[in-house]
Parts: C-alpha cells; sequence; structure tokens
C-alpha cells in the first residue's frame, strides 16, 4: 500500500523500540533487534539500554556476564551483541561465504591451516570448564606456542575462530584506564546448541527477525545487513508467505512483518512523537540497520556523520525519525551539536533524552 516516508519512519521507530513500547530489559531487545552493532562496545551497550524502560550501564554489563547477551561476528565481518541462542543459526546462514572471503588474507598474513588448528587447540584447552581470556592473554599463549600473532595475525586468528563457532566475546573486564572491555570464552560454554535448521528454514528466520527489529525495509537491505544473496532472500520471503506484507513510499517497496502492521494501526500516532527527540550512539542500528540511509539523513549531513568518511560514526541526534544533529560526552556533561536550532517543543525533549543518557551512564 502507498504511504508517506513518515509513515517508513514511524513504524521503524516503532519495530526498533525507539518510539512507542520500550522493552523491559537488555536482553529483550537482543532478542527484538536480533544483531546490534559492537564494534564501539561503550556504543553497543547505549544501544541496548536505549530501546528500554530504563536500563543502567550496570545493568547492560550485568546481562553481558550472564551470558544473557554475547558479542561476536555474526555477519559482514563486523561485531554485533546477539542473544547467545541465535548466534549458532546466524553462523549457518553467513559463515561459508565470509570464511571464503578470507583466503586471499589469510595468505598476505601467511596463516594456514594448521595455525588454526593449533591454535584452537591451545585456546579450547585453556577455556574448557568455564575459563575465560583477555584479548592480551590469548596472544600470549599463542606467541609462548610459537604461533606469531604480530601484523594483525593475532586478531584475524580470534576473527577466524569465532566466525567458525569456536570463540565469542563473554564476560566484562575491566581494562588499564577502567572502561569495560570483554574476554573471550568458549561458545559451546555460553550458548545452548539451538534445534538445527534447514538452510532455506535459516534465511527464512533471518528475514523475519531482521524484520521483526528493522522493518520496514528493502530486500536489498537485506542482502546488504546480512552480506547475503537476493536469491536467498527471495526464498526467505516466499517460505514466510503470509507473515509479510509490504508498504510503498516514493515508489520503493518496503517488507515488514504483518504483526508490526498490526501493531502500527492499533495505536495511532500520539501528538507529541512528531517532537520525540532521541539520543542515539554512533553506529545505531536506526542509521546503520540500512543500505539506503536516505530516508533518514540528508546526504548533505553525511561528513558531519562521518568525518571524513573515515568508517567512524558519531552519535547522532534523532527528532520526528530524521537525523537532525550530532552530540558528544565530556567527562559527565552531554553536548548536544544540532544542525540547525530546534523548536522548543524539541529542545525540551532533547533535554530529557539528556537526562536519560546521563542516568544510564551513572548506573
Amino acid at each position: 500500500m502507498p504511504a508517506r516516508r513518515s509513515d517508513l519512519l514511524r513504524l521503524r521507530r516503532l519495530a526498533q523500540a525507539i518510539d512507542g513500547p520500550r522493552e523491559p530489559d537488555v536482553t529483550s531487545v537482543a532478542r527484538r533487534m536480533l544483531a546490534l552493532q559492537g564494534q564501539d562496545f561503550a556504543a553497543g551497550c547505549w544501544a541496548l539500554a536505549l530501546r528500554t524502560t530504563g536500563a543502567q550501564q550496570s545493568d547492560v554489563l550485568a546481562a553481558l556476564d550472564a551470558g544473557r547477551i554475547i558479542r561476536s561476528w555474526p555477519m559482514r565481518g563486523t561485531l554485533h551483541f546477539v542473544p547467545p541462542e541465535d548466534l549458532r543459526w546466524m553462523l549457518s546462514v553467513t559463515t561459508d561465504r565470509i570464511v571464503a572471503g578470507l583466503a586471499r588474507r589469510q595468505q598476505q598474513l601467511e596463516l594456514t591451516a594448521a595455525d588454526f588448528a593449533r591454535a584452537a587447540d591451545i585456546v579450547t584447552a585453556a577455556l574448557t570448564g568455564g575459563g575465560s581470556i583477555g584479548r592480551a592473554e590469548v596472544m600470549q599463549l599463542w606467541e609462548d606456542a610459537g604461533i606469531a600473532t604480530t601484523g594483525q595475525r593475532g586478531y584475524h586468528l580470534i576473527y577466524y575462530l569465532a566466525q567458525t563457532g569456536l570463540l565469542c566475546w563473554g564476560p566484562v573486564v575491566r581494562s588499564g584506564n577502567g572502561n569495560p572491555t570483554q574476554a573471550l570464552v568458549l561458545l559451546d560454554e555460553w550458548a545452548p546448541a539451538p534445534p538445527a535448521l534447514e538452510p532455506d528454514e535459516a534465511v527464512a528466520q533471518f528475514l523475519l527477525r531482521y524484520l521483526h527489529g528493522h522493518g520496514p525495509a528493502t530486500v536489498k537491505d537485506f542482502v546488504w545487513w546480512t552480506k547475503g544473496t537476493v536469491a536467498g532472500a527471495k526464498t526467505a520471503r516466499a517460505v514466510l508467505g503470509d507473515a509479510l506484507t509490504t508498504l510503498e513510499v516514493d515508489g520503493v517497496e518496503y517488507l515488514l512483518t504483518a504483526e508490526l502492521a498490526d501493531r502500527a494501526a492499533s495505536t495511532p500516532p500520539t501528538r507529541g512523537e512528531k517532537d520525540a527527540v532521541h539520543l542515539l550512539p554512533g553506529f545505531d542500528e536506526y542509521l546503520l540497520g540500512y543500505q539506503d540511509r536516505s530516508p533518514i539523513l540528508d546526504e548533505g549531513h553525511w561528513e558531519l556523520i562521518v568525518p571524513g568518511n573515515n568508517g567512524i560514526f558519531q552519535p547522532i541526534i534523532v527528532a520526528g525519525g530524521r537525523v537532525v544533529g550530532t552530540w558528544r560526552r565530556d567527562g559527565g556533561h552531554v553536548t548536544p551539536l544540532p544542525f540547525a536550532p530546534l523548536s522548543t517543543a524539541r529542545e525540551a525533549q532533547l533535554q530529557r533524552s539528556v537526562r536519560a543518557y546521563t542516568a544510564y551512564a551513572a548506573g
């Protein structure tokens, strides 16, 4: 059915629990979203918390310590926070294509199958029985065993062993500067083995869960998000059948779950939605969860979000579903940097969001 861009963005904010009902805790957020960008650890923690009814930083760290959320590379070679029960079937869809694409880099780093096997044996022996190990410590283990980790070899070993289902990032540790990081654990000890899915079922589950937490989105958005194939997306769409519906905006077809369409229809927009203002972290799924970001971000503002096009996304201010500025935190002080002056109503909402972030960071 034809719709306006504002309808598209409202549906996305509802799907992502940015506007509308929030999730009760960060574990529920991870299940709803399936995967949230996690290459910036602190940003990913805030992305989880802002979609709840009031989780603080300590709540996020506690969920990670308990293994209710884990972090790994389920797709695109990018770290994400994911539910532990979902990681294996996600990897069953993505790993073969990703590993095939690593061959050239492995040759450049002079890493062989024997290196990966030895590294796996060493880290398995160190972690079996509930152990955990920091990045520097696992590098030292490998070095002591004669496996060089310099020149990105160590990082690539960790990445490969996580991508192939041996390791994931688990409990929180404090680094030397006091900032939280994570230790490596064995995936088998931190994630239950889910029922095996047939390939078509797994891709269909991927599409359904992506749309559950990100829809409406295009087929191209989904293919980009998973680094999958158009053929696989078409098969998934056919398998899901009536569980999905469509929305047309500016001549573009978007997919969404029938459940989201029904929920949006039964909860009309409130008067305050157009003035709702949110502080989202850098790399947030609301901006990075789609190949096409033009519905959310003006092209002229791209340089302000990714200065120098260096791949580092700034935290963003979102109002009425659109990116209207950036923000930064200096110690305990939040500095909003809107692209243009906000209305009185939106300025009030902005200050409310500043207080919410401050409360999160202090907890």
